[in-house]
């Protein structure tokens, strides 16, 4: 189990309870948080190395701002539609990967590479 900070802003609350249980498994420290701006003050106030980003709930602006702003954390973000457009740019934005939120295996993959410093393939 990594002893590294998660955060994890999740628009659907039944996905984002699957996913804490999920991550929990590989993971000591989760917070869930419920905006983009709780999302922010959870990284800085745990120093957390992954954020877990649902796409419906930010923008792709968003996500450029977070990988500017906290450099050492790697975002990883969900979208529940194959949107290979969105996709790609969430990428080029500095997404580390983007996954299918029920895709836990890809999600956690992606967790803990970033984490550790490898990189995951895509999914």
């Amino acid at each position: 189990m990594q002893s590294l900070s998660v955060v994890l802003l999740q628009g659907d609350s039944g996905v984002a309870k699957f996913l804490v249980s999920a991550l929990s498994r590989s993971f000591s420290s989760i917070h869930q948080v419920n905006s983009l701006g709780e999302l922010r003050s959870s990284i800085a106030k745990h120093r957390a190395r992954v954020a877990i980003l649902d796409m419906e709930a930010a923008s792709i602006s968003d996500v450029e701002r977070l990988t500017h702003d906290f450099p050492g954390a790697s975002i990883v973000c969900t979208h529940r539609l194959a949107d290979e457009e969105m996709w790609a740019a969430a990428l080029s934005a500095g997404a580390a990967e983007v996954c299918p939120p029920s895709d836990t295996r890809c999600i956690i993959r992606a967790a803990l590479g970033t984490a550790t410093g490898s990189h995951p393939a895509a999914a």
